[in-house]
């Protein structure tokens, strides 16, 4: 399981400008915002865009300049996955050590939904011996019980990262992820596929 809420798209008009800087060709600019103060391209900046894009990393440092924010809850296994990605990427995530123990453990909190019925009893059995440590570490404060938490935890547990990435960042983990067998890496690929200009400026898909 993966959701994403609160995205935010920022920086289209600088990093336009700065697309521009080579040729001294600002006068061409043609882009502006509708009645919401969403950024809308103009044709002439829409056109340079994407011939800069698809022209290949060495002419499409603009996109560097598009950042993108989001809060991702995700469960372990895919963070693993995402963690190579970290050029460019900035996270701040809730803290598994921090508040592993807040709240009751239980199955919301983990992505069981590619399990079978046999599996998912194993994985009752364990949620709820997560529980029962839990709860002695709230009456004794006991660091054993606390450090059996956080090795016995599986990776299917939940952790929400706010995540700023740019358009550059996810050519690259559209490209090399939407073909995954993971299936959060597809939803991941599909909300990528939602961002503004993503299908000029990201997913290219007749490259």
């Amino acid at each position: 399981m993966l959701t994403i809420k609160n995205m935010q798209a920022m920086n289209f008009e600088n990093a336009m400008r700065g697309a521009r800087n080579p040729l001294n060709s600002w006068a061409k600019m043609d882009s502006g915002y509708d009645e919401n103060g969403n950024f809308v391209f103009g044709e002439n900046d829409l056109s340079l865009a994407v011939r800069l894009r698809k022209a290949g990393g060495d002419h499409r440092k603009f996109l560097r300049q598009i950042f993108v924010t989001m809060d991702i809850t995700a469960p372990l296994y895919w963070w693993k996955e995402y963690d190579t990605y970290k050029v460019g990427t900035v996270a701040n995530s809730t803290s598994t050590m921090h508040k592993i123990t807040s709240s009751p453990f239980d199955m919301s909190q983990f992505s069981c939904d590619c399990m079978d019925d046999e599996t998912k009893k194993h994985m009752q059995a364990v949620i709820d011996y997560l529980e029962v440590l839990r709860q002695k570490f709230l009456a004794t404060k006991d660091k054993q019980a606390w450090y059996n938490i956080i090795q016995f935890l599986p990776s299917s547990y939940h952790q929400m990262r706010t995540c700023t990435m740019n358009y550059e960042n996810l050519i690259g983990i559209y490209h090399a992820r939407k073909n995954h067998k993971l299936n959060e890496w597809h939803v991941f690929c599909d909300y990528v596929k939602t961002l503004p200009y993503a299908e000029e400026l990201i997913v290219c898909e007749s490259e």
